[in-house]
């Protein structure tokens, strides 16, 4: 069971670095540390993906996935598959995210990620939100992914495994531009659900999917409300 500890806000400095709380656990016993995050939550297509990376060394230039640059992401990617300690990730397709809803399975899914992991665990840092059932005590880190080594690792192992899946999406469905758009509901992309419909890649349970072909047109901040 995830035991109730949290490091005193002593322990991390904002100034420490993004590999401050592996430090700062590794002080006290807890390690190794796991991090875990996932791609994909706010796509109105294509899968969940959600990695878990117990790092063993320093990798200069790790940074959330979402601010780094495609080429610059499959190079880090690289190095962390190469050098990591421990890589798992999960795979969660349109369908589950529909029966189970988009929460539940980004819980489930880092919950699956963590028990993959072919090492023992001291303490594991989740992006955004704590996450029970976890087999060693865990913390929910906001902006996970940007303060802690181990999440942002997991960050770019997630969003390139996802990014290439769309890129296969987008070889059987060319008509909805996966490649390009990744499945988030960009407006060249409801103009493709407003002509053609959704596709089994599509999540049903989305509203922007659910309304294509209805004539309705929804906002960028609609896509997937509260949760990107």
């Amino acid at each position: 069971m995830t035991v109730g500890f949290r490091p005193p806000p002593s322990v991390v400095r904002r100034d420490s670095g993004l590999y401050g709380y592996e430090r700062a656990l590794a002080r006290r016993g807890l390690g190794p540390v796991a991090g875990v995050d996932e791609a994909g939550r706010g796509a109105c297509a294509g899968p969940l993906v959600v990695a878990a990376v117990v790092l063993s060394r320093r990798i200069d230039g790790l940074s959330d996935s979402k601010l780094l640059t495609a080429s610059r992401r499959e190079s880090l990617y690289e190095r962390v598959m190469a050098t990591a300690k421990a890589v798992s990730v999960v795979v969660i397709p349109p369908a589950e995210i529909d029966a189970r809803g988009l929460h539940r399975s980004n819980i489930e899914g880092m919950r699956r990620a963590v028990a993959r992991l072919s090492c023992d665990l001291g303490y594991v840092l989740t992006d955004g939100f704590p996450v029970p059932g976890l087999p060693a005590p865990s913390l929910g880190v906001w902006k996970g992914d940007q303060v802690a080594a181990c999440v942002a690792a997991a960050s770019i192992v997630a969003k390139v495994t996802r990014d290439r899946m769309m890129s296969v999406l987008d070889e059987r469905h060319p008509e909805y531009g996966f490649a390009v758009h990744k499945g988030y509901g960009t407006v060249s992309h409801r103009r493709a659900l407003e002509i053609h419909g959704p596709c089994p890649a599509h999540r049903f349970s989305f509203a922007t999917v659910a309304r294509s072909g209805s004539g309705e047109v929804m906002g960028e901040n609609e896509v997937g409300a509260g949760l990107a």
